[in-house]
């Protein structure tokens, strides 16, 4: 079967092909992206990709690349972060951030989050049109991640405008531009808070660097620093954007939500199951032979897991192509993976998705979409599945 990744219509909607995958087998091989040699294995079957996550697989790109030549020039704090490793690396880099994400962090922000919901929404005026990744999707995310980091507000923008140029599936230069932006003003950002510490989890993390090299070494600083300011918002704002879309093209649900807020948070979970902000996880590879499910995956193959399509697995999820906030077994879902590398911020992303749902249903309880959903664009992005922009009516 032909690899659909380089398909535009793929990003318009992923389900359709990964319906096809699927039916073909739930662990299929296909030619690699773009007609390079060899082949990949995507994993498309839920119990494949729940496996697939705990399974042997390395992700460690740098040894799997380490003898294929490359014109990329990707910032090294870009190429090899944490998503990038293998334990034990992995597992002290995670315990250094991990208890900045725990449920009683999260509870603590959640005020914050919610303040920062209202102040955005305060600008809109009743029965205007407003784009809402652009004016609540995307900045309350990447606010909450600089505020937690100690990125300036006057730099907030542009460290928007680089992460989303990191996602950008297929234009090379766009990318490695970005990459060497970002890590080179967070570079000068971490030697900023050297001098002077606030307090941020930045500060703190240098403070360890400092203190302790073995456990923190420079470069793992630096690349600590991206991977937490991009992956802490870039998903959640897809994910938001999905959520609402969603709601928006099941009415009935909607107004379900808002004559019963108290079922947002269990509603959220389905509604990142049935359309996940990370469609494909970050890259994985098999250094020797695996057996996932019924199927050996050699040596050497690239390995993509594909979450969006394990969330819509039949096999799993009953009538997995429709939205049911009553579904009893959604917090099944793998939107946030599973395993040593689940989403750290798991809990951030759960509490600012529900916070956003809970705002926005109060004020505008007859939100409705401001254009045709044939219309709206989709990111081309294989890892991130969101939208560009959701024109909504007030």
């Amino acid at each position: 079967m032909a690899s659909p990744f380089a398909d535009p219509a793929f990003y318009r909607d992923r389900y359709p092909a990964y319906a096809a995958l699927r039916e073909a087998a739930p662990v299929l091989r296909i030619p690699m992206e773009g007609g390079g040699p060899g082949t990949a294995t995507v994993v498309t079957g839920y119990h494949a990709a729940r496996q697939a996550l705990t399974a042997p697989l390395s992700k460690d790109t740098g040894a799997y690349f380490a003898d294929k030549p490359s014109k990329r020039s990707l910032h090294p704090a870009v190429a090899r972060t944490m998503l990038a490793t293998d334990p034990p690396e992995h597992t002290r880099l995670r315990r250094l951030v991990t208890r900045a994400f725990t449920t009683a962090v999260v509870d603590g922000l959640r005020p914050y989050v919610r303040s920062l919901a209202e102040e955005l929404v305060d600008r809109w005026a009743p029965g205007s049109e407003v784009d809402l990744v652009e004016d609540l999707a995307g900045p309350l995310p990447v606010t909450v991640i600089c505020q937690l980091l100690g990125v300036p507000p006057e730099d907030r923008p542009a460290v928007r405008g680089w992460s989303t140029d990191l996602f950008a599936t297929g234009d090379h230069e766009r990318i490695d531009s970005a990459s060497h932006a970002l890590a080179d003003y967070l570079a000068e950002l971490i030697a900023t808070k050297r001098s002077g510490p606030d307090g941020s989890l930045l500060s703190e993390l240098i403070a360890v660097r400092d203190s302790d090299a073995g456990r923190l070494g420079e470069e793992e600083l630096l690349s600590l620093a991206v991977l937490l300011l991009v992956a802490g918002h870039e998903t959640t704002t897809a994910a938001i954007g999905n959520a609402v879309l969603a709601l928006l093209r099941h009415p009935d649900d909607l107004r379900r939500l808002v004559a019963d807020p108290h079922r947002i948070p269990a509603a959220v979970d389905e509604l990142l199951r049935y359309d996940a902000p990370v469609s494909i996880a970050t890259w994985r590879w098999a250094p020797e032979a695996v057996r996932l499910g019924d199927s050996e995956v050699p040596a050497g193959s690239p390995v993509f897991v594909c979450p969006g399509a394990a969330n819509r697995d039949p096999a799993r999820f009953a009538d997995p192509d429709r939205l049911d906030l009553d579904r009893p077994d959604a917090a099944g879902h793998l939107a946030f993976g599973h395993g040593i590398h689940r989403c750290v911020g798991a809990p951030l992303a759960h509490a600012e998705i529900e916070v956003v749902l809970r705002v926005l249903l109060e004020r505008f309880p007859t939100l409705r979409l401001a254009v045709p959903p044939d219309r709206l664009t989709w990111r081309h992005s294989r890892l991130v599945r969101g939208l560009v922009a959701l024109p909504v009516r007030l």
